[in-house]
C-alpha cells in the first residue's frame, strides 16, 4: 500500500506543470537582482502584442547630463566604449579617438561616423509597454548608464539600418555579433519588464538555440 501511495505521489508530481523558473523575475521590485540563464529570461517575458499607436521619439527625453559634469548620455558613452581615448575640450566636445562597432564589425575613427544605439529602440520600448511609464521612466530608459548593455556605440550606418526595427526583423549583419546581440536584448527588456511579440520571440528563440545558454544577473529598473 505505501508503494502505491509513492507511486502516486511521483505520478502526480510528474503531472503537474513545473514551476517557472520566470518567477523571481516577476515578484521582484525595481532594484532588486535577479539571476537566471537567458532563454530563462525570454520565457519570463510577457508576450503581447504591440501597441503602435501615438508614438513620438520626443516622449522618450534623451541624451541629458545626469551627473551634471558636462557630458551628456551620449558623450559619456563615447567615452566610456572608445578603443583609443579621444581628446576632451570644453563643453565636452570629444576629437579624435577610435571606437568598435560590433553591429558590423569595423572601426570607427573620430565620433562623427558613430551613433548611440538603445539596444532595445525607443520605438520598440514604446509598442512593449512604455505607453504606461511615466516621463521619468521614459527619461530613465533613453538615458541609461546603469547596465552597460542598454546603450552601445555603433557605426551610424548600422544604427539607421537597424532603426527602431525588433530582432524578427533586424540582426546584426557581423554573425558573430549575434549571440550577444540577441542576449543583451533579452537583458534590457527584463531590466525594464517590456513584452515581447510572438514574432519577436520566435526570432530570439531561433537564434539563441545557436548561442551558449549563458546566465545573465539584472537589475530590475522598474
Amino acid at each position: 500500500m505505501r508503494r502505491i501511495v509513492a507511486l502516486a505521489t511521483v505520478v502526480t508530481a510528474l503531472l503537474l506543470p513545473a514551476p517557472a523558473h520566470a518567477a523571481p523575475a516577476r515578484a521582484a521590485a525595481p532594484g532588486d537582482s535577479v539571476t537566471l540563464t537567458v532563454r530563462e529570461a525570454l520565457d519570463a517575458l510577457d508576450v503581447a502584442a504591440e501597441d503602435t499607436t501615438a508614438y513620438k521619439r520626443s516622449y522618450f527625453r534623451h541624451w541629458i547630463d545626469a551627473d551634471r559634469d558636462g557630458c551628456n548620455t551620449r558623450q559619456e558613452l563615447l567615452l566610456e566604449e572608445a578603443v583609443i581615448a579621444p581628446e576632451q575640450s570644453a563643453g565636452c566636445k570629444l576629437t579624435g579617438g577610435r571606437w568598435y562597432s560590433a553591429y558590423d564589425n569595423t572601426y570607427i575613427d573620430g565620433p562623427s561616423g558613430l551613433d548611440a544605439d538603445h539596444r532595445v529602440p525607443l520605438g520598440e520600448a514604446w509598442d512593449s509597454g512604455a505607453p504606461d511609464w511615466t516621463a521619468q521612466e521614459r527619461q530613465d530608459f533613453a538615458n541609461d548608464l546603469g547596465d552597460a548593455r542598454s546603450l552601445v556605440m555603433v557605426s551610424a550606418s548600422s544604427n539607421r539600418s537597424k532603426g527602431e526595427k525588433d530582432p524578427a526583423q533586424w540582426q546584426p549583419p557581423a554573425d558573430g555579433n549575434r549571440c550577444e546581440y540577441n542576449t543583451q536584448w533579452v537583458v534590457v527588456k527584463t531590466r525594464f519588464r517590456l513584452s515581447v511579440d510572438q514574432a519577436e520571440k520566435q526570432a530570439l528563440n531561433s537564434e539563441l538555440a545557436r548561442c551558449m545558454n549563458e546566465e545573465i544577473t539584472v537589475e530590475l529598473a522598474r
